[in-house]
Order: C-alpha cells, then sequence, then structure tokens
C-alpha cells in the first residue's frame, strides 16, 4: 500500500473512531464515515467493503498491535521490557481496552458488538496458546486444550465485559491479577 493509500485508510479509521465515540455503531452511516474523513464514496469502497469490514479491519489492528510480541513505549503506558509474560500481555490489552472505552463501549452495545468480541476471543485465544496453556495444561491433566483454550478466553472476554459495565473500577493490573489467580491456581 503507497504513502496515499495508507493516508487515506488511516483517515477513514479516525474518521469512524470519532463517529464512534458520538453515537452508536448501529446509526453510523456509510456517509457519515465519509463526510468525516473527506473522502469519497469510491475510495471507501475500495478499502472497505461494508461499514462491517471497517469494524472488522479496525479491530485486526487494534489487536495486531496489542497482542503484538514487541511492545512500545505508549501514552499510559509502558510494557516495552515485559518480555512476553502473561501478565503483562493481559495488562497491556486491559489499558488499550480502557484508552478506548468509548469506542469499545460503542461498539459492544450494537449489533456488531459480537463480532468485535469473535475477533477479539480468537486473538486471545493464540495468546493463551503462545503463553499460558502449557503452564495451566500441567495444573489440569487430562483437559483437553481446545477446551482449556475456550475456557481462558472466554472467561477474560467476560471479565473484559463485566469490567466495562462497572465502569472499569478496578485497575488493569489488578484485573490482570485476579484473571491470574483464578485462571492458574497454584
Amino acid at each position: 500500500m503507497d504513502r496515499r493509500q495508507q493516508k487515506t485508510r488511516e483517515a477513514i479509521f479516525e474518521a469512524f473512531r470519532l463517529i464512534l465515540s458520538a453515537k452508536g455503531y448501529s446509526k453510523i452511516t456509510v456517509q457519515d464515515i465519509i463526510s468525516e474523513a473527506n473522502v469519497g464514496r469510491s475510495t471507501f469502497y475500495s478499502h472497505f467493503e461494508t461499514k462491517d469490514d471497517l469494524l472488522k479491519e479496525m479491530c485486526t489492528d487494534l489487536f495486531d498491535h496489542i497482542f503484538s510480541e514487541t511492545l512500545n513505549t505508549e501514552a499510559t503506558h509502558d510494557f516495552s521490557l515485559a518480555g512476553g509474560h502473561p501478565g503483562s500481555m493481559m495488562t497491556h490489552i486491559l489499558y488499550h481496552l480502557r484508552d478506548s472505552k468509548k469506542n469499545i463501549t460503542g461498539i459492544l452495545a450494537s449489533e456488531s458488538g459480537e463480532l468485535f468480541l469473535r475477533f477479539f476471543k480468537q486473538y486471545l485465544s493464540q495468546l493463551i496458546i503462545q503463553h499460558l496453556l502449557e503452564d495451566v495444561k500441567q495444573r489440569h491433566p487430562g483437559v483437553p486444550d481446545d477446551f482449556l483454550v475456550n475456557h481462558i478466553a472466554g472467561s477474560f472476554v467476560e471479565m473484559v465485559q463485566w469490567w466495562i459495565k462497572s465502569n472499569m473500577k478496578h485497575s488493569p493490573e489488578e484485573l490482570a491479577a485476579y484473571f491470574l489467580a483464578v485462571t492458574n491456581p497454584a
């Protein structure tokens, strides 16, 4: 993708984020997005087939960053030296969700919340397989891997939904510690 295409894509993402913070996903139209991004309809459709595809790509970009093996210093947190520790990675995820609370809440409250949660669970499952599964398997021999991964990822997604509904009153560090304490009882 050339620089011009990348700038257009970023403008569409930014417009979508701004509109998400102002109104619910189901009320957003492609016209709203292209007006805010100052791009033409054909330009939008050359990047995304539908509004749901835009949401999927936004989630993919977010999750690719959040679940990256190499973390950088960011405005609200620094996990660049965490070294792939599951607790640090989960805390990093929670910081991003907290920082994107308006957008995430708008998405979860809409009909596409299920789509977002499905992507989120897929990415979490990969993280669990890479960083947590072997330890959990030792504590629970005989339990199938796919059951463990589904259970842990599903629990994390439910915990995030609970956290959002409770207005994120616990810090990301506290929540990650609670989750790991329950998931990995010694």
